[in-house]
């Protein structure tokens, strides 16, 4: 899609990356590190200082305590703590459930490991994504290993309540499942909507992998500085595996993202109260535009159900998109199982991470496009 915007010219509201970069302060700290000298391999676990930082995050955040020795492990990005946590804890032939749409990387990695995914829909209402628990509880069998989940959830924008994620729990402890839960937008929350470790539950901590990052947190996406932690043994298993992929990776960065988790807290309420604000501006132009829109709760993109059109598939309307619009996004279809497209066929996905500016352009563009189109 990337490429696509590239090619037509077109605003890229499809790939979830940001367009100006993060804290200045971070910045300078991974450019001192450059040069002087933190250029060699870190440890395999990470630098001492990030660790220590993320240790403190969880606790003060979320109260939950990782000793930043043995219980956490720095990756490069969160795709490699979840790729990896995924072909440490699942045999061929097993299974892992996660929640449909779900990004592109828990299916490849359960491929990777020979493991089979399950796909719990999450059905969109007047009032956001669902899920049904008895759906859940039918998808565990005697081959079930792990439950992945993302809260907030990539690509619907949702935030699963504090019952959902009971449920989950009560599934995991019943059954004696791992969790890996995908966190990268824990800070990236709208209006009174807030995010709950699964951790952080009764019974959860022993079971559960949580996988964050820098690169949403700060605005950093292409520094690829990922983290999980979780109980010894979990972490332990997971490292094994990281060790044969990347060993390590992003020497100068990780101490750079350990001052940006200890002393840049109040940069991160900006941001998000600019992606708030831009959700906004995006949102009243699809709506002026004759679309359904499905506030996102959390993340980086919101759902347009886009059926009110002359378009109403959502694999053509992106098609036709830039040409149109000179706007790129992504049909939501392209995150589902086979089995659940249909659910999702008239839904898109569009990213509001960008400036305040572009935002407004792409807003107008819509306006302009389709306000003739109904």
């Amino acid at each position: 899609m990337t490429d696509l915007a590239l090619r037509t010219g077109s605003i890229n509201l499809g790939q979830g990356f940001p367009d100006t970069d993060g804290p200045s302060k971070v910045i300078e700290a991974a450019r001192q590190a450059l040069s002087h000298g933190a250029n060699q391999y870190p440890p395999l676990n990470g630098t001492a200082p990030l660790r220590e930082a993320i240790a403190n995050q969880r606790q003060h955040r979320y109260q939950t305590p990782y000793n930043p020795q043995e219980q956490i492990v720095v990756t490069t990005g969160a795709t490699e703590a979840i790729t990896a946590a995924i072909l440490a804890l699942c045999e061929p032939g097993e299974e892992i459930i996660t929640f449909d749409p779900a990004y592109d990387v828990y299916p490849a990695a359960a491929r990777f490991a020979g493991a089979r995914c399950r796909r719990i829909p999450l059905c969109p209402t007047l009032h956001g994504y669902e899920f049904d628990p008895q759906e859940l509880a039918a998808a565990v069998n005697a081959k079930t290993r792990l439950v992945v989940l993302n809260t907030p959830h990539n690509p619907t924008g949702k935030i699963f309540t504090s019952a959902e994620l009971q449920n989950i729990a009560d599934v995991c402890i019943r059954h004696n499942l791992i969790a890996v839960t995908d966190e990268v937008y824990e800070y990236l929350t709208y209006e009174d909507y807030e995010h709950t470790p699964l951790a952080s539950l009764p019974g959860m901590e022993e079971r559960t992998l949580t996988v964050s990052s820098a690169g949403k947190t700060f605005s950093l996406t292409g520094w690829k500085v990922g983290w999980a932690c979780g109980p010894t043994h979990l972490v332990s298993a997971m490292r094994s595996v990281k060790q044969y992929l990347t060993f390590a990776s992003a020497a100068p960065l990780q101490d750079a993202v350990a001052i940006g988790l200890t002393s840049e807290e109040g940069w991160v309420a900006g941001l998000r109260r600019n992606l708030a604000a831009n959700q906004e501006i995006l949102s009243q132009g699809l709506r002026k535009a004759g679309f359904n829109v499905l506030p996102a709760e959390g993340g980086y993109f919101l759902q347009a159900d886009v059926s009110p059109t002359d378009q109403p598939e959502a694999l053509d309307f992106c098609r036709n998109l830039p040409h149109m619009g000179k706007i790129v996004a992504i049909p939501t279809q392209a995150f589902s199982a086979p089995e659940n497209t249909k659910r999702y066929s008239s839904l898109v996905r569009f990213a509001f991470c960008k400036n305040d500016e572009v935002m407004k352009v792409a807003a107008q563009r819509i306006v302009t496009c389709f306000q003739h189109h109904r």
